[in-house]
């Protein structure tokens, strides 16, 4: 079974107007979230044990074998991507009640959780993702891995938001100001509804 690129659940110019133009969504999604998909499915048919699972059983089976890096790495960003293009959205911002309730609850504030995910996401060195999770005593925290490194992976959490600090997620819009795109996914993309509903 090939792994395929998904379809956006809206159009590749819905979030020009919120800061995140056409140009970057086709780049991003059309050419390199596709050549994670090719990639991984290259080596999915080279061998026959990965043949048959799905991609969480890839993405864990892999995570931390040297031997598989190259495996993990496509699978790990084809996860994240397919979790990425929800966590975005045209109407990006809202904070439904309660995903809020949780926000304030575990961090203070929504500002405070938003000030602590804007430090991982811009502390994270060179490639990599930030994360708001559900740790596994259930209280909500924020993450950031390098790569194509998720929490599902590690077994830090249910990643209930990711944000793609990799240079192609942002360059074209916002060149080397990382602060000013991480700064503007929290405001005017995250889906703070797809946030919630992760929480389960």
């Amino acid at each position: 079974m090939a792994f395929d690129l998904p379809a956006l659940n809206y159009s590749a110019s819905a979030l020009e107007g919120r800061g995140m133009s056409q140009e970057t969504l086709e780049l991003h999604h059309d050419k390199h979230h596709q050549a994670y998909v090719t990639a991984l499915n290259g080596f999915v048919e080279a061998q026959p044990d990965l043949q048959g699972k799905t991609l969480e059983e890839i993405v864990t089976l892999t995570y931390g074998d040297t031997a598989r890096a190259g495996v993990f790495n496509q699978a790990g960003q084809h996860w994240n991507h397919i979790h990425f293009w929800n966590a975005l959205s045209p109407e990006g911002g809202r904070m439904p009640a309660r995903l809020q309730t949780r926000l304030v609850e575990d961090f203070g504030s929504v500002d405070a959780f938003k000030a602590a995910f804007k430090a991982a996401a811009v502390g994270q060195f060179g490639s990599g993702w930030a994360w708001l999770i559900r740790k596994p005593d259930g209280r909500l925290g924020v993450t950031k891995t390098p790569n194509g490194v998720n929490p599902l992976a590690t077994g830090e959490g249910t990643a209930l938001l990711g944000l793609d600090v990799w240079e192609h997620s942002y360059y074209v819009d916002f060149r080397n100001r990382r602060p000013d795109y991480v700064a503007n996914f929290l405001d005017n993309l995250a889906n703070y509804e797809f946030a919630e509903a992760n929480l389960g």
